[in-house]
Order: C-alpha cells, then structure tokens, then sequence
C-alpha cells in the first residue's frame, strides 16, 4: 500500500491548492520579488494563474523560490512543481537550456526536481539536455543515466495507478500549458473511481473526479475540454464524465461527494468485491479516512486549506471537518 500512502500525502498539496484556487480569479503576477514568492500559497496562486499569463521568463525565479522554501524536499508532494516545470520546458523548447541553466544554483537535494522536469516534459531532445546538465548535477548523476537509458519511466510512460505523483504532474502540465493532453489523460481514468476491486485506483480516481470538477468549474476552457472528450471516450468513462461536467455547471459538488463516500462505504461494509478477505481489513480504515476527508474538505469546507490528516501532518483549525458529513 505504498502508492495509497503516497496518495494520502499528496492530498494535502491538492487540498491547498484547490483552496488557492477557489479565491477570486487572479493573475500570473510576474515574480518581481523573492518575497513574493515567500510562502507556498503564493507559489500555487502564481501557477494557478499563469495560462492566463505566460511569462517563462519569470518561471526560473518561481523555481529558485520553491526551492528556498523547501518545496522539492519531498517528491512525493511536489508533483505539481515538477509538472508545471516539465510543461514549461515542453512549451518553450527552443528557450529550453537557457530557462533551464537560470534555475541554477539549486542544492544537489534539490536537483531532483529539475532532472524530473527535463525527463518528463517530452522536449524533443530532453535527453540531450540531461546529458548537458549532468555536469552541473554531478550528485544526480545515477537518476539522470536512468532516465537516459529508460530504466526509470518519464511521465508519458508512467502507469496512473502508480500513486498520486503522476495525476499531480499532470495538472502541473495543464498549468504551465494550458494543454489538452495532460487532461485527457485525467479523463481517461474517471471509471476508476467506480472500481470495487482496487483501492489504489478507487482512491486516484476519484481525487481526479473531485479536482477536474472543482477545477472546470472555475476554468471555462477546462470546462469546453471535459465537453469535447464526451465524444470519444467509453461508455463506462462518458457517465463518471458527465458527473464531473454537472457539477462543474452547477457548482453543486455535494453529488460528487455523496458518490465518493458511497464507494467508501461499499469497502468498509465489504471490501473489495473480488478480494473479500480478512487481510484487506487493516487497510480500510486508512483508506476510508483518507479518501473521506479528502472528500469532506475539498467539496465542503474548502476555504479551510487543508481539512485533513495526512502523512501525520494536521491543520488544527480542520479538525472538526474530518467527519463526513459534519
């Protein structure tokens, strides 16, 4: 249960995140300060609104700032940076080294998060700019020659059920480029969160329902995207779709939640519909706290931030959220 634990943690970076972006529309206010980047609110405020705004050239001070503030020191819930980061570098190819070589000096620790942007942003030569940066990352030096000889998977590769970290990049990339692509690939992972026979995916399937919904109900072409892929998506894909694309109209999320916390009750009451045995039982209270405060905080109480336990990280102001339904 790696990947649930990896997806519980990751929670706490989507739930801020959709309460950055429940404020007031704002702007991609070019960074003219590091202070004003000071605080990991601001960060996602400026990347939330920078494919209204692009500015790439501003991006290499964004980066500087998240690294300041220790927002690549867990890669496990820094998905979005790296995402928003890959999607500058597939947006910009032709100013790709030079927007690169700015975001230096970066802590070898840090460094990570730069060698995961290259990788996955699919410019037609990412290889060739890790090969030219490996010099500048000499302790990064074994993950950049697995990427290079494919032993570890860029995003375009990476499976969806393999934890949160690939749905978190991908709405970086939708950030950073306001592209289709990363969202259909969101979609085409909205059954999963009917699926009665795995957690992971009933768990990754349906934060992207919930982040999709809340999402394109603030995002008119998010919106006319999610509308378009109802005429070529699956049948089993095109009823979860036509959820997301109500609830987004009619902001009325409470179905949406309603819906999560039926399938939470469906595992708590029986377990996996093919797995029915006394070894899944320690796994359902976790599961069911997760996916339950998630779903209680980011449908109900989303001014809150952060309504949720995760990774032994608390918001005390969100205690008294963390029961559906309260």
């Amino acid at each position: 249960m790696a990947e649930l634990g990896e997806v519980m943690r990751s929670a706490i970076v989507w739930l801020f995140a959709l309460a950055v972006s429940s404020a007031a529309a704002v702007q991609a206010a070019p960074p003219k300060r590091q202070a004003e980047l000071a605080s990991q609110e601001h960060i996602l405020r400026w990347i939330n609104g920078y494919r209204t705004q692009p500015n790439p050239d501003k991006v290499p001070a964004l980066v500087q700032a998240a690294s300041a503030i220790g927002l690549f020191r867990d890669m496990e819930t820094a998905g979005v940076y790296v995402g928003f980061m890959a999607g500058i570098i597939e947006a910009n190819p032709k100013r790709a080294e030079a927007l690169i070589a700015k975001m230096f000096p970066m802590p070898p620790e840090d460094q990570v998060a730069i060698v995961r942007a290259i990788a996955h942003s699919g410019h037609p030569e990412w290889k060739e700019l890790l090969a030219k940066f490996s010099e500048r990352m000499p302790a990064r030096r074994v993950l950049i020659d697995r990427f290079i000889s494919g032993k570890q998977p860029t995003l375009k590769q990476m499976p969806l059920d393999t934890g949160a970290g690939p749905l978190d990049m991908l709405w970086g990339q939708y950030f950073a480029t306001g592209s289709y692509d990363p969202v259909l690939r969101m979609v085409s992972i909205l059954e999963w969160s009917k699926d009665a026979n795995n957690l992971d995916r009933l768990t990754v399937g349906n934060m992207t329902k919930l982040t999709l919904a809340t999402n394109a109900s603030r995002d008119k072409a998010l919106l006319d995207m999610l509308k378009a892929s109802m005429r070529h998506e699956t049948k089993e894909t095109r009823a979860v779709l036509r959820e997301v694309i109500d609830a987004a109209e009619t902001f009325e999320f409470g179905r949406v939640r309603r819906d999560a916390m039926a399938a939470i009750d469906q595992f708590k009451t029986r377990g996996p519909a093919s797995a029915r045995n006394t070894a899944w039982w320690g796994q359902a209270g976790q599961t069911a706290l997760a996916l339950g405060c998630i779903v209680a905080g980011a449908m109900g109480h989303v001014e809150v931030g952060i309504p949720c336990i995760v990774g032994g990280a608390v918001s005390g102001a969100a205690l008294k959220y963390m029961v559906p339904g309260q």
